[in-house]
């Protein structure tokens, strides 16, 4: 990246549509917008007709908007040019706008800019990703909760907590001779214990990030024919496995995702559990095991007819008596047991309101906050987490302040990290670098 430099992509996304965007950031895109634009330079911040022209050939009609800097998304000068959306027409607009001196932006280059120019914190420029990547109502709707500021308001909290904590330790340090009373220990330390409190509140919401961007990775596993084909079908509305009345149908796993209650499932059939002398079969079972091995929640199905013997596969399972719907009410299954048929879908529901709950607790349900923090913010907070922890102890054990104050100088700069008040280019890289071209 080249601050200073003026840049242009497509923003659209590619293939013929209604219409198609090219988007343009720094000082020279009002120059390049006069030189390729008539009737003339539009009013700012309104939508102005007009046409492009190559030299003396139009290019196509189109709608330009102008964001002079640093009331921009970048907080630079921006020009937007809305075109008819054909791939080729597009892409010349684009030739014309970089032969006019533009260069191609990198990917999520515009959005980092809108990052160094102080127009939003780290946590908003993820939530911008989040909100184009969601999948499902619930996680678009934490996206968005996200990039009104709550992760990132958060974190900006905690860190002046922390940095409260410092300047008090700094003080103690410059003036020795005055030491930490039992008082001003007590004080340092509810404030400690505040700070730790509040980093437990965001790392409460760690596991339903994870399922609001990554879904819920669910294997339905169990002996052959008992109906898991049957069951991921009626989960996904389609007729995606291949069901049949002969034993080890199913010989690979099979994965789709389903919405269900505003929760993306990724729902992966596997083969039956059993030994077989088929080699292909047998490959069958053992990916069957390792996705087992990999999965948030098992479905254990057995056949209700059936009389159940079966050993728990993991902790986190729900034990599916298919074929109920050929049992009567009062035959003798096991107490945990859920009664569904997948042929009718008989006890689908209460199916998928024990998924939910076993995965997502109530947050997601009941929650007037969606906004839930990532991976990266989860481990930056675990490390300030640790930090704080060791500094209380050496606080409490009447150690030197120095030793004190390197610890909260870690917390300081691992919660600062969250949104990029302490950053450094490999963590811009990894951000930026996952974003579309022209974001």
């Amino acid at each position: 990246m080249q601050p200073g430099d003026t840049i242009a992509a497509i923003s659209t996304p590619p293939g013929e549509g209604a219409v198609a965007l090219i988007r343009i950031s720094g000082p020279g895109g009002p120059a390049i917008l006069r030189g390729i634009f008539q009737p003339g330079f539009p009013v700012p911040r309104r939508a102005t007709y007009g046409k492009i022209h190559d030299g003396g050939r139009v290019l196509d009609q189109v709608l330009v908007t102008v964001f002079p800097g640093p009331a921009s998304y970048t907080g630079e000068d921006m020009v937007e040019i809305g075109c008819h959306g054909g791939i080729l027409l597009a892409a010349s607009l684009l030739e014309l706008v970089l032969r006019s001196g533009a260069r191609a932006a990198e990917p999520g280059e515009f959005t980092h800019r809108a990052f160094l120019n102080g127009k939003i914190d780290l946590t908003r420029a993820e939530a911008v990703m989040d909100l184009i990547s969601a999948r499902t109502p619930l996680a678009l709707r934490a996206a968005a909760e996200q990039l009104q500021g709550r992760i990132g308001e958060e974190a900006d909290a905690i860190r002046a907590g922390v940095l409260e904590l410092v300047a008090h330790l700094e003080a103690f340090i410059d003036f020795p001779e005055e030491g930490i009373d039992p008082a001003t220990g007590d004080a340092l330390q509810e404030k400690m214990a505040a700070a730790l409190g509040r980093i437990d509140g965001l790392l409460s919401t760690a596991s339903s990030g994870r399922v609001l961007r990554e879904g819920v990775r669910v294997a339905i596993v169990g002996r052959p024919n008992v109906g898991k084909s049957s069951l991921l079908n009626h989960l996904l509305g389609i007729e995606r496995a291949i069901v049949s009345p002969l034993a080890g149908t199913t010989r690979d796993t099979i994965e789709e995702s389903a919405c269900l209650r505003g929760i993306l499932f990724r729902l992966t059939d596997t083969a039956g559990l059993r030994e077989t002398a088929d080699p292909v079969e047998r490959e069958g079972v053992e990916r069957a095991q390792r996705t087992l091995e990999r999965a948030d929640l098992v479905l254990h199905v057995f056949d209700a007819t059936e009389e159940f013997q079966e050993p728990v596969l993991r902790e986190r399972e729900i034990l599916v008596a298919n074929k109920a719907d050929l049992v009567a009410e009062a035959a003798a299954l096991p107490a945990n047991a859920l009664r569904v048929s997948a042929k009718t879908g008989a006890g689908l529901p209460r199916l998928i309101e024990a998924m939910i709950r076993e995965t997502c607790g109530q947050h997601l349900s009941a929650s007037d906050s969606l906004a839930a923090v990532n991976a990266r913010h989860k481990a930056l907070l675990e490390s300030a987490k640790s930090s704080l922890a060791r500094a209380s102890s050496l606080l409490a054990s009447g150690s030197p302040p120095e030793l004190t104050a390197i610890e909260l100088r870690d917390a300081l700069d691992a919660v600062g990290r969250i949104t990029g008040a302490a950053d450094t280019e490999e963590i811009l890289g990894e951000i930026f670098g996952s974003f579309c071209i022209g974001k």
